[in-house]
C-alpha cells in the first residue's frame, strides 16, 4: 500500500522525535501488512467517522483515510486521548 501525509501528521513527527524512528517503522509495517496485528488497525466512529487508526505504540496513533484501495493518507498522529477527546 502506498501511503501519503498530511502536514499536521509531519508536523507531530518532528514534534516528537523520539517516536518518528517507531511511526516509520509502523508505517513501513503498514506498507506491506495493513492488518498486522501490531498495529491494531480499526475504524473510528464519532467525529472520525470515515477514518481509521493504527498503534504507533502503546498511547500514540496514527489516524490515516484511505483515499484509494492502494493508497492510505495519513492525517494526524497523538496520544489516545488527545485524538479522542
Amino acid at each position: 500500500m502506498r501511503v501519503s501525509f498530511h502536514k499536521r501528521f509531519k508536523k507531530q513527527l518532528e514534534k516528537n522525535p523520539s517516536l518518528k524512528r517507531k511511526a516509520e517503522e509502523r508505517i513501513v509495517l503498514f506498507s506491506g501488512e495493513p492488518f498486522h496485528p501490531i498495529l491494531n488497525n480499526h475504524s473510528l466512529t464519532g467525529t472520525w467517522e470515515g477514518y481509521r487508526n493504527i498503534n504507533i505504540t502503546g498511547d500514540y496513533r496514527a489516524v490515516y483515510r484511505l483515499i484509494d484501495m492502494d493508497v492510505a493518507y495519513f492525517v494526524d498522529m497523538d496520544t489516545h486521548s488527545n485524538l479522542y477527546k
